[in-house]
C-alpha cells in the first residue's frame, strides 16, 4: 500500500504512482522458463541456480520503480542505436525470418540466448557477419569500460558475447560491442575476438547448474562470508545464508 502521510511532497507521491505502476506490470509478465546465457558469466554458480529455478527474491530485493526506469531507458537506447548504426552505413539485422530477436536455444531450451544483433555488411574495415551487442551504461560505469575494456571492467558482457559467439556461429570474426553513455551519449566500442576458452567454460558451467538443479543439489558458495560485497547486494542472500533452500 502507498504511503501518502503529510511529509511527502507532491512530487513523491506522483513518483510512488508511476513506481507502483511500474511494478504491477513487471509482475504480470510471464518469468522465462530457462537458464539465461547473458547470466553465465556471474561470480555465484548457486545464484545462476536460483534464477534457473525461479526463486522467489528475498523481501525487498524486487526491483524498484527506479531500477525499471532505467532498463526502460537502456532499451530505448539500444533501439535508437540501430537507427544510428544504419544511417553509417551498417546493414544490421535485429530479426529472423519469423521476425523473432536472433538467439539460440540448446539443451531442450534449457539454455536460451538473443543477441542484438548481426552485422552483415556495411563500412570498409569491419569483418562480417560479426556479432553486435549494445549496452547503456551511467557515466561511471561507462567510464571504466572505456579505461579498462569490456574483459576487464564488464566480465559478465564478455562472457554473454563470447557464449552467443559460440552458439550462434559466429565466432570467426570479432564480435562488435558498443556502450552508451546514458548521461552524454558518447559511444565506446570495442572489438572482441571470441575467446574459445572462456565459451567452453561458460558452457560447462551452463550444463552443472542445469543438472544440478534438477538433480536437487546445491552447488557451492562463491564466496565464503555473508559479508562479502557481492553477497550483501545478491537478491537471494537471506535464503543463500538464512538456510532457506
Amino acid at each position: 500500500m502507498l504511503d501518502f502521510n503529510s511529509t511527502t511532497t507532491f512530487s513523491e507521491r506522483f513518483e510512488a504512482l508511476v513506481d507502483a505502476g511500474l511494478q504491477a506490470r513487471e509482475q504480470q509478465q510471464a518469468r522465462r522458463q530457462y537458464l539465461g546465457a547473458s547470466r553465465l558469466g556471474v561470480s555465484c554458480e548457486r545464484q545462476l541456480q536460483y534464477e534457473y529455478a525461479q526463486a522467489p527474491v528475498d523481501p525487498d530485493k524486487g526491483f524498484s520503480g527506479r531500477i525499471l526506469r532505467i532498463f526502460e531507458r537502456g532499451h530505448r537506447i539500444e533501439d535508437a542505436m540501430v537507427g544510428w548504426l544504419r544511417a553509417a552505413g551498417f546493414i544490421l539485422k535485429t530479426e529472423g525470418k519469423d521476425g523473432q530477436q536472433f538467439g539460440f536455444s540448446v539443451a531442450d531450451g534449457k539454455l536460451q540466448g538473443h543477441c542484438d544483433g548481426v552485422f552483415v555488411g556495411g563500412p570498409e574495415g569491419f569483418a562480417y557477419p560479426a556479432l553486435w551487442e549494445c549496452k547503456a551504461l551511467g557515466s561511471k560505469s561507462w567510464n571504466d569500460l572505456a579505461k579498462k575494456g569490456l574483459a576487464v571492467s564488464k566480465p559478465i558482457y564478455h562472457a554473454q558475447v563470447v557464449t552467443y559467439q559460440a552458439y550462434l556461429g559466429l565466432h570467426e570474426h570479432p564480435a562488435i560491442f558498443t556502450a552508451v553513455n546514458a548521461d552524454s551519449m558518447e559511444i565506446y566500442t570495442e572489438l572482441v575476438p571470441f575467446d574459445a576458452a572462456l565459451a567452453q567454460k561458460m558452457s560447462d558451467r551452463a550444463v552443472r547448474v542445469i543438472q544440478a538443479t534438477e538433480a536437487g543439489e546445491l552447488l557451492p558458495r562463491a564466496f565464503a562470508e555473508a559479508s562479502h560485497f557481492e553477497c550483501r547486494f545478491c537478491s537471494y542472500a537471506e535464503r543463500c545464508w538464512g538456510g532457506a533452500q
